[in-house]
């Protein structure tokens, strides 16, 4: 049976592109409106794995899901990078000549408009998904209108692309954390990643000496978000990404953190990702 990998968004949209390409194009992919319903479905035993955004290129972390991480008891296990292609698709036969409107997420009309100022003629319509925008075009037969999403959209929905790669960022990627109810063990590859939260005790210097743990361990910090603890009193959780070439890397940090820190867990230890 295949497995089933709950995502946020509809069919055909960024997440499903990101699941396909981590384990395979015959996984099932359970969509869910929120990424709340995307953890608690995984949580619940509902779904075998998730893959959940994380973080843009462009706009920066996506701060509620990494809540959502600290606050359940999942575990990342994977991560993928995904190049976010934006393109101009619309029912078989029609051509640029024939739009009358553009139809999209406000962000994926956001990324585009270099190329849609130069149709000025053009009625930008904002929507709820990219994907959705896509689906719709097939589901109501409409002629005359346009919508951008990516190409597995335009492939699910039998859409022409008349006009591919119309982001105007050609370098613009999203990051996706694979999640799952149990730690991975058993890797096909040594990790060479994890992700990390603590809290720091309230001391001079605190957060500087847990950084130097790190560094002295020849690990590389990819990533330091800090997040205020409710009705903590200006006190700050921190999420780490380090990556390491040994495990023995880490796992000497972790023991120089240990008693510098409050609430140490270690979220995931995995292969770092690929970017596709």
């Amino acid at each position: 049976m295949p497995l089933k990998i709950a995502i946020q968004g509809y069919e055909g949209c960024f997440h499903q592109i990101a699941a396909q390409n981590y384990f395979n194009e015959n996984v099932e992919i359970i969509p869910c409106h929120s990424f709340s319903e995307v953890v608690k479905k995984t949580a619940e035993n509902n779904v075998d794995a998730a893959v959940m955004a994380i973080e843009n290129s462009i706009a920066g972390s996506i701060l509620p899901n990494y809540n959502l991480l600290q606050r359940s008891k999942l575990y990342v296990t994977g991560e993928i990078f995904l190049n976010i292609r934006q393109h101009l698709m619309m029912l078989p036969g029609q051509t640029l000549e024939d739009i009358k409107e553009v139809h999209s997420h406000p962000m994926a009309l956001l990324q585009c408009i270099d190329f849609l100022d130069r149709h000025i003629n053009w009625r930008l319509v904002e929507t709820e998904d990219t994907a959705l925008s896509a689906k719709s075009l097939r589901t109501h037969n409409t002629r005359h209108v346009a919508a951008i999403a990516g190409d597995l959209a335009a492939k699910l929905f039998g859409l022409d692309i008349v006009a591919p790669n119309i982001q105007t960022e050609k370098k613009n990627y999203t990051r996706f954390l694979v999640l799952n109810r149990h730690e991975n063990k058993q890797w096909e590859k040594a990790p060479n990643k994890a992700s990390v939260y603590f809290q720091v005790r309230n001391l001079p210097g605190c957060l500087g000496k847990v950084l130097t743990c790190i560094g002295e361990d020849g690990i590389n910090l990819s990533k330091l978000q800090s997040f205020p603890v409710p009705g903590g009193d200006w006190l700050y959780f921190f999420h780490t990404d380090m990556e390491f070439e040994k495990l023995d890397q880490l796992n000497h940090a972790l023991e120089c953190m240990k008693p510098l820190t409050e609430k140490l867990r270690v979220l995931g230890i995995y292969q770092k990702g690929k970017t596709v």
